[in-house]
């Protein structure tokens, strides 16, 4: 199964046509997309079984983020080998780093993204996986099954406000206005071959500067959400942005931000694409 944002509605993607589901259900399920994860259970049960309309074409410019609205955001640092050497820093062995983005830092998969002025704005293709059942000190084995589905995220970083100060102030530096754009779809993970085996692949400009696999990270989805759990119970409808590849431009020689004019692309195999467009602020 596959589902959207679409123009703030929550629709069922079926074979490229949406499908609004309070239209579909006879108002059963609420048009909002957040909604929908606090009955995540019936709903695919619902889904599962229900005599669809037919969709309608749409474009990806109207979509919203999937989970436009979290109760918590979680991220995950240094969770791919290659990324913590470019970073610098020795691979985590209990925990990896961890931080949030604010709420509003979200938005869908099609945006224009304003560059903070005089800083150093990254680029972080990561998986993201929304939490659809709440999990707290659950096992790694058991994991998928809290899981509503994956999506595509980047966790864009302006560099200067992340790491200046006697502390760096990652959450702040990650969570300007349009620096956490995610979609165009969640996935269920039963869609997927092998959902802990998804190709991603980032362009600036056309250029490749990340590709990777997430069967090289370091804690996959279920083990994540396990050490996570294990801390904080993850409620339905979060945000676990799980890590990103080397590639980043903070760890080039030299180094490469992102500039006025810049398009970032952002692709995971089996979900789509995010597509950014950077100004400067006028």
């Amino acid at each position: 199964m596959r589902i959207a944002n679409l123009s703030g509605r929550l629709v069922l993607d079926v074979d490229g046509l949406a499908v609004d589901v309070e239209t579909a259900s006879g108002g059963r399920f609420a048009a909002d997309p957040q909604a929908v994860y606090e009955r995540w259970e019936e709903f695919r049960h619902w889904a599962a079984q229900a005599r669809l309309p037919e969709g309608r074409p749409f474009q990806p410019a109207s979509l919203g983020a999937p989970a436009p609205a979290p109760r918590q955001i979680v991220a995950a640092g240094l969770n791919y080998r290659d990324h913590a050497a470019e970073s610098g820093f020795a691979l985590p062995d209990t925990m990896p780093p961890v931080f949030t983005k604010f709420a509003s830092s979200i938005t869908g998969p099609v945006t224009e993204v304003t560059l903070p002025p005089g800083g150093h704005t990254d680029w972080e293709i990561e998986l993201v996986a929304v939490i659809g059942a709440r999990a707290h000190r659950v096992t790694a084995e058991a994991a998928w099954n809290h899981v509503a589905g994956l999506t595509g995220g980047q966790d864009i970083s302006e560099r200067i406000t992340q790491l200046e100060g006697p502390a760096p102030q990652f959450s702040l530096g990650k969570s300007f206005p349009g620096f956490a754009p995610i979609g165009p779809c969640l996935v269920t993970p039963d869609e997927f071959d092998n959902p802990d085996d998804l190709g991603l692949r980032c362009t600036v400009n056309g250029e490749e500067v990340q590709k990777s696999r997430t069967s090289d990270l370091i804690f996959s989805v279920p083990e994540l959400i396990a050490r996570l759990s294990s801390v904080i119970p993850l409620l339905p409808g979060d945000i676990v942005f799980t890590g990103t590849p080397a590639g980043v431009g903070l760890g080039r020689d030299p180094q490469r931000w992102l500039a006025p004019g810049d398009e970032l692309v952002s692709t995971i195999e089996g979900i789509g694409e995010l597509r950014q467009r950077f100004v400067a602020r006028t």
